[in-house]
């Protein structure tokens, strides 16, 4: 990707954001991902090449970081139950139930092995909510409902990479699954890589009253947003976590001092410009990305996977709630509605995609192309669907 082209997706990103009066109904992402679906058939815009390495290592953090610093330490309190449940416990239950039910259907259809099944539904499992979850705090009255999806879609991203890489090295024959080994490294990653990061978001939280300079604290959270992540993954546990940790931990410190609101405006300055420009080339080039890997032969299957999903999804949250005596009485069946439909599908699935590509060598095209498929419907139609549908569920 060149210079100038970056320079245009830019431009194409500032000129939708300025254009964009009805965000409440239509999320800006969904609109990039669909001009970028459109650019791809432009030749100047086709030798644009997406990596996993460039997702994961340059837009990945620092669109955790954000979420993470942005979001509520009080709604975390409040929702930490359901929210570890929902990410962890509820993410490996949706994915076997939908890993069988791909199996039972479409195994022999599309020659297709338990252990591929079980990949596809770790690809399918991880929930990337964006501009959704402005959307439901603005048209729905119940915040609860928000605060979940933002908090369940920050930590099932690092869930659903142990859980993938653990399925890919099956795949691909590298090593054989174990339940018991498998237990312990999910908890070393992710433990090790939420540990991580607590422990250096605490200690940047210290750092930045050594300087008074705006500058240098952004410069701070910088390092703190990439450097954890990389320190993390070169540990051998979860970068993901670790800068989600990281990020709460440093608004949740800051929540205890007497100078919040001056750390806040400084860090708030950068990054609320930094969201929106990595949004704009990110959307735009998944789009562009997504042309390649769409089968039309596959879409009677790929729409049954995609409803599959989303059916499982509710089955296991409405389920999972019957251990939390709160959620039990106050998420009734409006309210799991409305977190089923916003895990939407998008950037982490799509890193874990080009992940499975890279390791396969064009082995696993039937794979990549159903993910694909059901990816392009989940940013699509939940995306454009969710504020219609708090609308109705409200009334």
């Amino acid at each position: 990707m060149t210079i100038s082209q970056v320079i245009l997706l830019l431009f194409i990103g500032f000129t939708v954001f300025t254009l964009d009066k009805k965000q409440k109904n239509i999320p800006v992402p969904t609109v990039l991902f669909l001009l970028g679906i459109g650019l791809s058939f432009i030749p100047y815009f086709q030798t644009i090449e997406v990596t996993k390495e460039v997702l994961y290592d340059i837009f990945l953090p620092a669109l955790l970081f954000v979420s993470a610093y942005r979001f509520s330490p009080d709604a975390l309190r409040a929702h930490a139950g359901i929210i570890a449940a929902l990410s962890t416990v509820g993410l490996v239950l949706t994915a076997v139930l939908l890993g069988f039910f791909a199996f039972v259907v479409l195994g022999s259809v599309l020659s297709l092995t338990l252990i591929g099944a079980l990949l596809i539904a770790s690809i399918l499992t991880p929930t990337d909510p964006v501009s959704v979850v402005s959307i439901l705090k603005s048209a729905s009255d119940d915040e609860k409902v928000a605060d979940v999806v933002d908090g369940e879609s920050m930590i099932n991203d690092g869930t659903s990479v142990v859980l993938f890489t653990v399925l890919l090295g099956v795949y691909t024959q590298e090593h054989s699954f174990e339940f018991l080994p498998f237990i312990g490294e999910f908890l070393y990653v992710s433990l090790g890589g939420a540990l991580l990061g607590i422990l250096f978001g605490w200690g940047v939280s210290k750092a930045v009253h050594v300087t008074h300079h705006k500058e240098f604290q952004v410069m701070l959270s910088i390092v703190l947003a990439y450097g954890i992540f990389h320190i993390a993954e070169h540990l051998g546990v979860s970068g993901v976590l670790s800068t989600v940790a990281a990020g709460i931990m440093l608004s949740w410190e800051f929540n205890h001092t007497n100078k919040e609101d001056h750390y806040r405006e400084s860090l708030a300055g950068f990054w609320d410009v930094v969201e929106p420009t990595l949004l704009s080339i990110l959307f735009l080039i998944m789009g562009i990305e997504m042309t390649d890997h769409l089968s039309v032969g596959l879409w009677g299957w790929i729409v049954l996977l995609f409803v599959a999903s989303l059916i499982i999804r509710f089955i296991v949250i409405s389920g999972m709630v019957q251990f939390f005596p709160f959620w039990r009485n106050a998420l009734g069946w409006k309210s799991a509605t409305l977190v089923t439909w916003s895990g939407i599908r998008g950037t982490m699935s799509v890193v874990l995609l080009l992940s499975l590509e890279a390791e396969t060598s064009g082995s696993a095209d039937t794979l990549l192309a159903l993910c694909f498929g059901v990816v392009f419907l989940s940013l699509v139609i939940q995306s454009l669907g969710i504020y219609p549908l708090s609308q109705r569920l409200k009334s």
